[in-house]
């Protein structure tokens, strides 16, 4: 519990960021960041680093990971997959250069700011890497590829798909397509479960061979990007093992505890921002919604374990959140990241 309190206030600014904050005030970020010379730019892009990626995790990372069902990677940065590692540092990679290219005007509260800039940054920066992998930045279908296919709902949302997935640098474990997905997919547009897992692959075929009806735009958004894929890594054997399957390990109980954590810190910040835009007082909504959602619990969380052994964190959230000294330090952070809750009595 406190590890997640703590991630949500941050730690103290080092001098380089403190320099950015300064310069973003005063509306000079940008204009200084263009100028300046290479080693002064080194340390503004490293103060603007330190300020950047933990609004990306906060506002944007964890709420991704925890759709995903990822819980792990939602509870710290240091626990995220490789691949969740990798779609991490390239948006805040979109996001540093987004600061640096467009805080031109005085900002006041940096975090906030940047908030309002993530999904721009984000998926601007998402559309130029797929165009550098030679893949469509924004996947349609051209009028000749729908008559191609009929014009057939689910085919033509297959077709959509394949075009997205050439774009994505990271392969369907050993396969090329990921036909568990799709079929999934399929039996929610056809509303049809009979012979999904079967099907989708014939309905893969189908759309290629309509694809290659065009052999220019074919090799030019297809093949070309689909050859740039990362090669799949294949598990070495084990030394003496013939035929043993290998298994997933569990996850650890405080891995679970620490998710669930998060994922309640996460609801109590919208639950915050909704209440701040509702015209309730910063301070009396930080105090009321974080005294209800981490004061204590439904008991749920602990049906599956034996008596006294439940949750450890759950009896201290509960301490933390009747201290004042926490409250108020919640309530100074949420103040950096809501738009315009300093400006409220």
């Amino acid at each position: 519990m406190k590890d997640v309190l703590d991630e949500l206030s941050g730690p103290v600014d080092g001098t380089a960021a403190a320099s950015v904050r300064d310069l973003a005030r005063r509306g000079l970020l940008a204009e200084r960041a263009r100028t300046a010379p290479v080693a002064e730019r080194a340390l503004l892009t490293g103060g603007a680093y330190e300020i950047v990626w933990r609004v990306v995790f906060q506002r944007l990372t964890r709420q991704v990971e925890m759709r995903r069902g990822h819980y792990v990677c939602a509870s710290s940065v240091l626990r995220l997959e490789p691949d969740c590692l990798d779609r991490f540092q390239d948006d805040v990679e979109a996001v540093l250069a987004h600061l640096l290219q467009h805080a031109r005007m005085p900002i006041q509260s940096l975090e906030a700011w940047i908030a309002t800039r993530l999904t721009p940054a984000t998926v601007d920066a998402h559309r130029r890497r797929r165009g550098e992998r030679g893949a469509l930045q924004r996947p349609r279908l051209p009028e000749w590829l729908k008559e191609a296919l009929g014009r057939d709902p689910w085919l033509s949302v297959l077709a959509v798909e394949v075009l997205v997935w050439v774009g994505v640098p990271v392969t369907a474990g050993l396969g090329i397509w990921p036909l568990d997905a799709w079929s999934e997919r399929r039996a929610t547009v056809t509303d049809s479960h009979r012979g999904a897992d079967t099907e989708v692959a014939r309905d893969v075929d189908v759309v290629l061979a309509a694809m290659r009806r065009n052999a220019a735009w074919y090799a030019k958004f297809v093949e070309r990007p689909l050859g740039r894929k990362q090669a799949p890594v294949l598990p070495a054997p084990r030394r003496g093992v013939e035929s043993e399957p290998s298994y997933l390990a569990l996850t650890e109980r405080h891995e679970v505890d620490e998710a669930r954590l998060t994922a309640l810190a996460a609801e109590a910040v919208v639950a915050i921002e909704a209440r701040v835009r509702a015209g309730v007082d910063p301070r009396t909504a930080v105090t009321e919604v974080v005294r209800t959602v981490f004061g204590g619990g439904t008991g749920a969380e602990a049906m599956d374990r034996t008596p006294a052994t439940g949750p450890e964190a759950d009896e201290r959230g509960r301490a933390l959140v009747a201290e004042p000294a926490t409250i108020e330090r919640i309530v100074s952070a949420m103040l950096d990241i809501l738009p315009g809750a300093d400006q409220r009595p």
